[in-house]
């Protein structure tokens, strides 16, 4: 069991990805405490997730709204005197945001849509990270979307805190980097979710033609695979992984499995982050 004895905390654990992680925790051996907005939510997956744990193990649930620094702050005390320690913060919650042409949307929205998908993420590297130099060990995984690496019209507000996350993993990677605090990104693929249901509901006036045949074909099609993208959230919250750290890792494209046989390599290049390509990049005498 690849994490056993280990204790984690994950955000946005009622249902979808988040869930989805927390079992693949569960069964590979963790202690975890599922944290929502929805209490009604998180209740019935703890009823459900409960049943898997062994011996030992421990499956808590706290009610928290990431957006709020002081609810974050809450989530991570209760985990610390529940739990006695944390190795593993899992940042998975998350909203899409508004759609639709930049200069449409209200502003309000863009905000909201940074204080969950972004802030939500630095309050709770900020509330553990004390806790985690102290200990000299422990796991960040923020969650990556559609639009970090890549344009994504339509969904500037989704895309953009997307992007943000990913270079203040970068970041962070670096300024842990001593404390053997391993902080990585993770890039789901494209999942069949709640929010491939909301950019359907947008339509094709809404979000362009090219996303909305897009968004069909993954429904048909039946999306990445979900169960692939929690087991890279064992992988690298795991001891297999350990300095392996400041990476954006796709679950369905990087052969992320034997990723700590190339740990050295990792360590002296930019590979797996986000970088701008000049002409060279490309083979192009420009200069």
């Amino acid at each position: 069991m690849k994490l056993a004895g280990r204790k984690a905390i994950v955000t946005g654990a009622s249902a979808g990805l988040g869930y989805a992680i927390a079992e693949a925790f569960i069964a590979d051996g963790a202690s975890v405490v599922l944290c929502g907005r929805n209490g009604d939510s998180l209740r019935s997956a703890h009823t459900s997730l409960s049943a898997l744990a062994q011996a030992g193990q421990q499956v808590l649930t706290h009610v928290c709204d990431v957006s709020s620094e002081a609810q974050v702050n809450d989530l991570i005390h209760y985990a610390m005197e529940q739990l006695g320690s944390v190795q593993i913060m899992v940042n998975n919650a998350g909203v899409q945001g508004p759609i639709g042409p930049t200069e449409d949307v209200p502003l309000e929205d863009w905000r909201h849509t940074f204080e969950i998908n972004f802030y939500g993420v630095l309050f709770a590297c900020r509330a553990l990270i004390p806790h985690l130099r102290s200990q000299g060990y422990g796991k960040i995984l923020n969650l990556s979307g559609g639009g970090a690496a890549s344009p994504r019209p339509f969904f500037s507000a989704y895309a953009a805190s997307k992007a943000a996350v990913v270079r203040f993993t970068e970041n962070l990677a670096e300024e842990v980097r001593a404390a053997h605090i391993d902080v990585n990104a993770v890039a789901p693929g494209a999942l069949n979710t709640q929010m491939l249901e909301q950019t359907l509901a947008a339509g094709r006036e809404r979000i362009g033609e090219g996303q909305f045949v897009q968004a069909l074909k993954q429904k048909e099609g039946g999306g990445s695979s979900i169960e692939k993208a929690a087991a890279l959230c064992v992988y690298l919250a795991s001891p297999a992984s350990d300095g392996i750290t400041g990476r954006l890792i796709s679950a369905p494209w990087d052969p992320w499995p034997t990723l700590h046989e190339h740990r050295a390599e990792l360590a002296s290049s930019d590979i797996y982050t986000l970088r701008r390509i000049v002409p060279a990049d490309r083979s192009k005498p420009w200069n």
